[in-house]
């Protein structure tokens, strides 16, 4: 059920295998623009993708952040499942849409799938069923996120 890493002894990756979403991805600053007035139509993509419960970020591969047009700062050194360091640049002004709840996020550009990370799960306030291997929104908040102020 869970991809493991031998490194000599197993570790657990957190990442589910198996468990996607149906997630939109639009350009925030096309959105903004849109809203404000501006003759332009927001690039967006509607793709399938891979619940990373071991990963802090959501990560896009760069195909998907050309299409969406967005910004992306090289340099940030990402560790992978596997204790690699590999660098990895950072896409800037990218709304995710998961089940009708959004949160803007910035995403790592690496690889050649998308993954959501925990950021962009506690953003939705969207919970993985590990039961039902399917993304729910939080039982505890079933109408919408919440934020939590102290």
């Amino acid at each position: 059920m869970f991809e493991a890493v031998r490194r000599g002894r197993a570790a657990y990756t957190g990442r589910m295998v198996g468990v996607t979403v149906l997630v939109k991805l639009t350009n925030y600053v096309d959105r903004e623009l849109a809203d404000r007035g501006q003759d332009i139509i927001p690039r967006t993509l509607e793709i399938r993708a891979v619940v990373d419960t071991g990963a802090v970020r959501s990560v896009i591969p760069a195909s998907v952040a050309e299409q969406l047009g967005v910004r992306v700062r090289p340099g940030r050194m990402t560790t992978m499942a596997d204790g690699r360091q590999v660098p990895g640049g950072v896409a800037q002004g990218i709304v995710f849409e998961i089940m009708g709840r959004e949160a803007e996020e910035e995403a790592i550009v690496l690889g050649n799938e998308v993954l959501i990370g925990q950021t962009t799960l506690e953003s939705t306030d969207l919970v993985v069923d590990c039961r039902s291997q399917e993304v729910r929104p939080n039982p505890e908040h079933p109408d919408g996120p919440v934020w939590k102020v102290r």
